[in-house]
């Protein structure tokens, strides 16, 4: 004959087992979210940091901003592609961009800046393919700055 003591201690481990997948597919879930965030904001300080080393040392040397995009992270397989340099007027919108063109006047009589864009790849290495999370495939972080 079973003890009250005996029958409790044997349905809270029914309902542990009943409710332990679920906790386990929810922790699960917060882990890849959490490590797929964490991915995003390396891409975007990456792209960041090679903002700032253009506004520091401008654009004539590309390729400098390319290796301080790709040394301001440590995550795995990131990319930085060429930044782009173009001159544009700014609006309300964001930036009008005019091409190379810096001598045509903005419609509020201004001078166009000059401006880099700044972009940082990071590849989105799922931990947990089984849990099929609609994330992306990759992460990219880009920074707009005005260096003239």
């Amino acid at each position: 004959m079973l003890h009250s003591t005996d029958a409790r201690r044997g349905s809270a481990a029914i309902e542990l087992v009943l409710v332990l997948p679920l906790l386990l597919i929810l922790l699960s879930g917060t882990v890849e979210i959490g490590l797929a965030a964490m991915q995003a904001i390396r891409a975007q300080s990456a792209a960041e940091a090679g903002g700032i080393y253009a506004a520091a040392n401008g654009v004539t040397n590309l390729a400098a901003i390319q290796t301080a995009v790709l040394s301001a992270t440590s995550a795995a397989g990131v990319t930085a592609p060429s930044p782009v340099v173009y001159c544009g007027c700014p609006s309300a919108s964001g930036i009008a961009a005019q091409g190379s063109d810096c001598s045509t006047v903005c419609a509020d009589g201004k001078v166009p800046g000059k401006y880099v864009t700044v972009t940082a790849v990071v590849p989105h290495t799922t931990v947990l393919p089984y849990l099929n999370l609609p994330l992306p495939a990759q992460f990219t972080g880009t920074a707009v700055v005005r260096v003239q």
